[in-house]
């Protein structure tokens, strides 16, 4: 039998990679509402990551949180920024990994809180060490140190609004008040964000909440998702 006769071996195409998408924003502004409602329309073809501060106690995610509020601080402060950043980049390693094993990948990933929350909550505490430091730079630097363990999102969702209702809606949500030095480093991240998003077009959409309805908001994120679906669509049939 000639060799041309033989047949080739057959090799089984790696699964397609899921289309990533972060929610972000700052406390109060929405992202929970919204990440949840759109899940909840994709169904099967979805996969929804929570935010790491709701996720079970009695998992390693919830261990690593519980441990970080064990000062009983809204923005996870134990004293050590440099140790807390560490952990919370970990656990986000930890869902790109443990996606990655799954047999059955899902078509669209939805993440309440990325590795861009990490970057912009830490350089505004880590900032409050050292006044000096600039937290643009802190946020990405962050940001490029993840990037060799997780890439980053397919694309990120950021939520915007107003402020002090923003804040409010939180300390509503949490039953406490906000300390001022909470609200700085709210304040703090919402700038990082929004210089986050101004150097990353192609990557970031900025939804607007102020005035709107969560039902509203969540219709404007499924669309946006929607459309990066049918994108994706369109580019692997090209």
């Amino acid at each position: 039998m000639s060799a041309a006769a033989v047949s080739a071996p057959r090799r089984e195409s790696a699964p397609a990679r899921p289309l990533w998408v972060t929610i972000e924003g700052i406390n109060g502004v929405g992202k929970t509402t919204a990440a949840r409602a759109v899940a909840a329309c994709l169904n099967e073809r979805c996969l929804l990551l929570d935010e790491v501060t709701d996720q079970a106690g009695d998992t390693l995610t919830g261990r690593v949180i519980s441990a970080l509020a064990t000062e009983d601080d809204v923005c996870l402060r134990t004293g050590h920024p440099v140790a807390e950043t560490l952990a919370l980049l970990a656990l986000k390693i930890r869902e790109a990994e443990r996606l990655a094993s799954l047999s059955t990948v899902p078509e669209v990933v939805i993440e309440d809180r990325g590795v861009d929350t990490v970057a912009v909550y830490q350089a505004a505490i880590l900032c409050e060490h050292v006044p000096e430091a600039d937290p643009a730079y802190v946020a990405g630097h962050v940001l490029s140190t993840m990037s060799r363990w997780r890439p980053r999102p397919d694309a990120t969702v950021l939520l915007t609004g107003d402020l002090e209702v923003c804040t409010r809606r939180f300390a509503d949500r949490i039953g406490r008040t906000l300390a001022l030095r909470d609200v700085r480093v709210i304040e703090q991240a919402d700038a990082l964000y929004a210089g986050l998003a101004a150097a990353e077009p192609d990557r970031y959409t900025v939804i607007d909440t102020a005035g709107r309805p969560a039902e509203a908001v969540a219709d404007a994120v499924g669309a946006v998702v929607r459309d990066l679906v049918k994108q994706r669509e369109a580019d692997r049939a090209a």
